[in-house]
């Protein structure tokens, strides 16, 4: 069969890739029933692993061959000079940093777009100028430490764990946030592999370009950080909610042939379904089952920590901006609170035919850690666990993670698992790798792809001690779903592919929509699993490989911050200078002054 392959592969390379890659789908179908996603917050791939070695990081180049290694930063006099990324260690407390800007301008600024190609160098310079009041030229103290913080970068000293899982399984280093822009529309493009290009196209009147939505920070596509307009509320988050978000999603396509039946029981058809008339029977003609899913964000139900939702991101939770998941029961019955998910793992609840499992953290940790930072301001203000700047502990944060991997690899889930940890977007923080945008918005901005953030696959069947530079996005993980569960591609559904051909005809984008197909450049991750361990040939990955010690992941700060001495890991700045800011501050908010 291999020298078969091999001549095939010679003769014919896209027919063989094609029956290669048909091949491991099948073999996955076989063997991997249970998709968990552990979806953390804010961090760019350079921020975290810009020094893991064999990944595209900071220092496998010459500096002058790293786009935006050397930035322009304002001095507090006015004149100007220049900063390079810089290591931040667990004692100048790496593991609570202050939250930088990544709303969609200024990320967009920050990218440097020039003739629609990004140099990546004005990171800085763009979170310097934030805090310069209209008018000004001086920056503050505050506003130059706010701009060297998007510079810094942490290594396994400061998130051990990551370090781990990404050395023993697949670290994907060409991985790229779907939206250029902050939380919110990450969330949603995770379940729908869009952010509102469809809506946009079928309802111009709906787009960002609109004044009186604008005002609000409305509009399609959503790039803005507005709450959901239905569900569960904190009572401390922002009073600005989104659209009615109408398009096609996975919430949807695990639906199955049962779509007609579940979308009936939407209590505002009207609004919720219009723009899916066509979707929901193509959906149901696909003749697939329904699917188990799960979205378990903290807060969301009550917590042993929390009585009142104040753990609770709103805008955090991707399937809640849909009317028809928010207002039909037999949908939003999938989203859970955190702790029901180490409740369902560990008694065995979760369905027996398999299912995609969404895992979320907040702004109060559910396990009552507590930063190693003495600091009052700290322990106040950084017990979250999604691993947000400006209130989640970053060890805190991998501790999460930690727990939701042991409690799956303690299962008997496990044999039949893949495990995706990843980010909704990059923070605003320095990376170096300039994505290829296929998609702008209404102003003419950029929209899709944003900078790089991290992922990693762990499974039984992944490969092992491997970093994988196939190109992706969010649209990735949806595509393995597709894949594993036999659905039908969001693009590929009658409203959505429509949109598509009309976003051509109206605003000359090839593509407007969900991209989990016809559209270049975005991978499947199935080349983080091994042929070998799915075929049988090798031993799959044990779960104690996957393991952390209980004692370990509660004990912080974690391995007593000797991470990469505790992994055997050395990162590719070992041995050269660290660049520190004389003035730096790692929480120029939280401590200012300092």
């Amino acid at each position: 069969m291999k020298k078969l392959f091999a001549l095939l592969l010679a003769l014919q390379p896209s027919l063989a890739l094609a029956q290669i890659h048909d091949q491991m789908v099948a073999l996955l179908r076989q063997h991997v029933k249970y998709v968990f996603v552990l979806f953390q917050e804010n961090r760019s791939f350079d921020s975290y692993f810009g020094t893991f070695p064999g990944a595209d990081g900071l220092f496998d180049k010459p500096a002058s061959k790293i786009p935006g290694f050397s930035q322009p930063i304002i001095n507090l006099d006015g004149s100007q000079s220049r900063i390079t990324p810089f290591r931040i260690d667990p004692a100048m407390w790496s593991s609570d940093l202050d939250d930088v800007d990544h709303g969609h301008v200024r990320m967009a600024g920050k990218m440097d777009v020039q003739s629609g190609k990004a140099l990546m160098d004005r990171f800085a310079m763009i979170e310097e100028q934030k805090y310069i009041p209209p008018g000004q030229t001086l920056p503050s103290l505050k506003a130059r430490q706010y701009g060297e913080l998007a510079m810094g970068y942490v290594d396994c000293n400061t998130i051990p764990f990551l370090w781990d899982y990404a050395n023993k399984f697949v670290l994907f280093d060409h991985f790229f946030q779907h939206t250029i822009g902050p939380s919110s529309p990450n969330a949603i493009a995770m379940v729908a592999g869009q952010t509102g290009e469809t809506q946009w196209v079928k309802h111009p009147e709906e787009s960002t370009a609109n004044p009186a939505l604008a005002a609000l920070g409305q509009g399609e596509p959503l790039v803005s950080d507005n709450d959901p307009a239905f569900g569960t509320q904190n009572p401390h988050d922002r009073p600005r909610t989104a659209l009615n978000q109408t398009y096609a999603s996975l919430p949807l396509t695990f639906t199955g042939r049962a779509a007609q039946r579940i979308t009936a029981q939407d209590s505002a058809p009207a609004t919720d379904l219009a723009d899916v008339q066509k979707d929901i029977p193509a959906i149901a003609r696909h003749n697939g089952r329904s699917i188990a899913w799960g979205w378990y964000q903290e807060g969301y139900h009550r917590e042993p920590t929390d009585a009142g939702h104040e753990s609770y991101v709103g805008h955090h939770n991707g399937p809640q901006y849909f009317g028809y998941v928010a207002n039909n029961p037999a949908i939003s019955a999938h989203l859970h609170g955190l702790q029901d998910f180490f409740d369902d793992v560990g008694a065995g609840k979760l369905s027996p035919q398999g299912g995609v499992y969404y895992v979320r953290g907040g702004f109060i940790n559910i396990a009552n850690l507590r930063p190693a930072d003495p600091d009052l301001a700290v322990q106040h203000n950084f017990q979250g666990d999604d691993d947000h700047p400006g209130y989640s502990d970053s060890q805190i944060s991998e501790a999460l993670l930690a727990r939701a991997i042991n409690a799956i690899a303690k299962s008997p889930y496990w044999a039949e698992s893949a495990i995706i940890i990843t980010y909704d977007e990059s923070e605003g923080d320095y990376d170096h790798v300039a994505p290829r945008f296929v998609e702008y918005d209404p102003s003419g901005l950029p929209l899709s792809p944003g900078p790089r953030i991290p992922l990693i696959v762990i499974s039984p069947f992944a490969r092992t001690h491997a970093i994988d530079h196939a190109v992706g996005d969010h649209n990735s993980v949806i595509k393995l779903i597709d894949e594993i569960y036999d659905l039908p591609k969001l693009a590929d559904l009658p409203d959505e592919a429509a949109a598509r051909v009309a976003g051509f005809a109206l605003f000359k984008q090839a593509y407007l929509g969900p991209a989990d197909d016809k559209t270049p450049g975005i991978g499947d991750l199935i080349s983080a699993f091994d042929p070998a361990r799915l075929n049988g040939k090798i031993s799959p990955v044990a779960a104690s490989d996957a393991i952390i010690p209980d004692r370990i992941v509660n004990s912080l700060p974690h391995y007593n911050n000797q991470g990469c001495k505790a992994i055997g890991i050395t990162p590719t700045d070992a041995g050269r200078p660290n660049p520190i800011p004389h003035d730096f501050n790692p929480r120029p908010s939280t401590n200012p002054g300092k």
